[in-house]
């Protein structure tokens, strides 16, 4: 009898019959199929998870503990320092508003300067009558004649001499008095007539002494005389027979009838040199009240200033005049007006055609008139401080952050956020403050 012995390699020949077919009861159940293969999906997950703990540094081991590697940026100290708020505006550079020049020569106009010429101490303003009339320093207007004779007899007071007072040449009002000869100490009468302008005679036989004009005018003229060059005489309040000579070497220095006295149409006064502006009238006519404008000689800015916001605008200010090509130079408030025009004839303290703010002149005067350069007139901005907060800690404005719960904050090299307090933002910096802040403390600025 034969003996058929079958194999079972355990791989194809497994759950089948010995006519090859498959054995049913062989086959495992479905489930746990399904369970083998869920634990395998799990375990590749659990190591890719485990992978990734020990890639961020998160494992419990000690070599796993290593910091967070550090964040891109760069890192700034925290420092102490003024800042300075700089706010901006437009302005016009140029002299200033024209003004009439206050002419008080009567009859016709024969000459007149060219408009933007400058004119000093003892130059002509323009000719009236082929006379000129000449600017002066200071600041009393002329209001009356200067001279020997140039009050009218029997006026006295404070700017004549009381009679029998000394006169220039300082003898007594009786000296020139002619005495009968055995009359007893009488004296004869005084002839007709005043002394011709110029003095009191000559030889001492004059009637009376001339009376000598007192007054601070006489000492404001007397003192551009002397800085003119014509001197021999005392700077004083007494226009004396001294001045008097003065004069007329100045008249013929101008080409005027020497006469001594000097008339009020001859002179006007300024503080000081002046730019010609335009004319009112031309060669010909008869003098008037705008006969001819001048400004000032130094160059100045006109800001027309937010009447709403001027509060920077307080006389002897210094602000910054930033010049047509970026130069710097330093100004300071002079003058304020004290009336708001709005643009467009919107009236006073209006607004103008679209609701433009109403607006106050401001004048700001240039220090150093040499940093200007050539140029004369053009538009400008002028920078003022607005606020100002000292020895306070600062950051750079880039090293703020916004944090989640509100408010800003640093964040320091190790990856922490500290809140913070802001102040003033100015110059590219911030004011802060808080508990945990301090000078020297290095935060970073994310890029």
């Amino acid at each position: 009898m034969t003996e058929t012995v079958t194999q079972h390699d355990g791989t194809a020949g497994a759950g089948r019959t010995p006519d090859g077919t498959e054995d049913p009861e062989s086959r495992p159940p479905r489930g746990r199929r399904g369970r083998r293969t869920a634990l395998i999906v799990s375990a590749v997950v659990v190591v890719a998870a485990v992978a990734a703990i020990g890639a961020l540094g998160l494992g419990g081991g000690p070599e796993e503990r290593t910091a967070a590697p550090p964040r891109s940026g760069s890192t700034v100290p925290v420092t102490r320092a003024t800042l300075t708020e700089r706010t901006s505006v437009d302005g016009q550079l140029g002299y200033g508003a024209e003004l009439p020049l206050p002419v008080k020569a009567t009859g016709t106009v024969t000459w007149l300067p060219e408009p933007g010429a400058f004119v000093e101490r003892g130059g002509e303003l323009l000719r009236v009558d082929d006379r000129p009339v000449t600017l002066l320093y200071g600041s009393l207007p002329m209001y009356r004649p200067l001279g020997l004779t140039a009050q009218e007899d029997g006026a006295g007071g404070a700017d004549a001499d009381p009679p029998g007072s000394s006169g220039p040449s300082g003898s007594s009002g009786s000296s020139g008095e002619d005495r009968t000869k055995g009359g007893a100490g009488r004296t004869a009468p005084t002839p007709s007539g005043s002394p011709a302008p110029g003095g009191a005679g000559t030889g001492g036989n004059a009637s009376r002494a001339p009376r000598e004009l007192r007054g601070m005018d006489v000492m404001q003229f007397e003192t551009n005389l002397a800085a003119l060059g014509h001197t021999g005489f005392t700077v004083d309040e007494r226009f004396t027979s001294g001045t008097e000579a003065a004069v007329k070497r100045w008249q013929k220095s101008l080409g005027m009838p020497q006469t001594g006295t000097v008339a009020v149409g001859d002179v006007i006064y300024s503080p000081g040199r002046v730019r010609i502006g335009q004319p009112g009238v031309r060669l010909g006519a008869a003098v008037g009240e705008n006969t001819l404008t001048y400004t000032g000689s130094s160059r100045k800015v006109v800001v027309n200033a937010s009447a709403a916001d001027a509060a920077w605008a307080v006389r002897g200010a210094t602000v910054t005049i930033g010049l047509p090509d970026g130069t710097p130079v330093k100004g300071e408030v002079t003058a304020i007006g004290r009336q708001a025009t709005a643009p467009g004839g919107g009236g006073e303290g209006g607004s103008g055609q679209g609701g433009a703010a109403a607006t106050i002149p401001v004048t700001v005067a240039i220090k150093d008139q040499k940093a200007v350069g050539r140029l004369e007139s053009g538009p400008v901005t002028v920078e003022y401080v607005g606020r100002e907060v000292k020895d306070v800690l600062t950051v750079p404005v880039a090293a703020l952050v916004a944090l989640a719960e509100g408010g800003h904050g640093l964040e320091t090299p190790d990856g922490r956020f500290v809140a913070v307090k802001t102040g003033l933002f100015a110059d590219g910096k911030v004011e802060v403050s808080g508990s945990a802040v301090r000078e020297g403390m290095k935060v970073r600025i994310p890029e």
